[in-house]
């Protein structure tokens, strides 16, 4: 087969899909296809393949509007003539879709937190100024960055922190879009921030009064721990 054919593992994995969720789901399919989605929640997550809105809530189709980029972030309102896909999902879902909760997903390793802090440690290494797009985008990490201050300790630490304090500034700017400002407001739409830990599993969701990001269905996390299947 050629190398430029379509990669064999779509196809495997198709095959699966048919002879098994989709036979199994088939029905609601048709029933979104006949009377079209509204899914009730957004979920901005990153674009790192190991990290599945989908796998991580276990939703079935048509109950989330999920929109990726790299290192899961939410640009502020500026509308100009550059090209903002993210701003437009964000418009869609909560203009055209009228969406409840907004949850900007982060996770733990992310590499587009990392890069910017080691950009941000050593300018002279400027990993990211040969590309054209991404040096830029992931500036939107700065102001986190310089909420932490200077890093202390491994960076490996630094960087998570990074990660959690980059979801908390997704959150603020969601809130300079005035549609979901106004909707906020009203208490039709609420925002949330939430973490993955992608080696443990472990999902953590922000808490506005305290914060911090605290753990949530820890029993079921526990025993999913305690009991691995293979």
């Amino acid at each position: 087969m050629s190398d430029f054919a379509f990669p064999e593992r779509l196809v495997d994995g198709y095959r699966s899909f048919l002879g098994g969720r989709f036979g199994a789901e088939q029905q609601r399919f048709r029933e979104l296809a006949e009377s079209g989605q509204s899914p009730q929640v957004m979920v901005i997550g990153c674009c790192d393949s190991r990290v599945s809105p989908e796998v991580i809530f276990d939703a079935r189709p048509g109950e989330l509007f999920v929109v990726r980029n790299v290192a899961n972030l939410a640009p502020p309102y500026a509308p100009n003539d550059d090209y903002h896909g993210t701003s437009a999902a964000l418009e869609f879902a909560v203009m055209g879709l009228r969406v409840k909760h907004i949850v900007v997903l982060g996770h733990a390793q992310c590499g587009g937190v990392r890069a910017f802090a080691e950009n941000e440690a050593d300018p002279y290494m400027r990993p990211l100024s040969p590309g054209d797009f991404i040096g830029k985008w992931i500036k939107l990490i700065a102001p986190a960055y310089e909420r932490l201050g200077t890093p202390v300790g491994p960076l490996e630490d630094h960087v998570e922190r990074l990660a959690l304090e980059s979801v908390k500034q997704s959150l603020e700017n969601l809130r300079t879009f005035p549609c979901i400002k106004t909707l906020e407001d009203r208490g039709k739409l609420a925002l949330h921030g939430a973490y993955f830990g992608v080696m443990d599993g472990r999902l953590r969701v922000y808490d506005p009064a305290t914060g911090a990001f605290a753990p949530v269905a820890g029993d079921a996390h526990a025993a999913a721990l305690a009991n691995p299947r293979f």
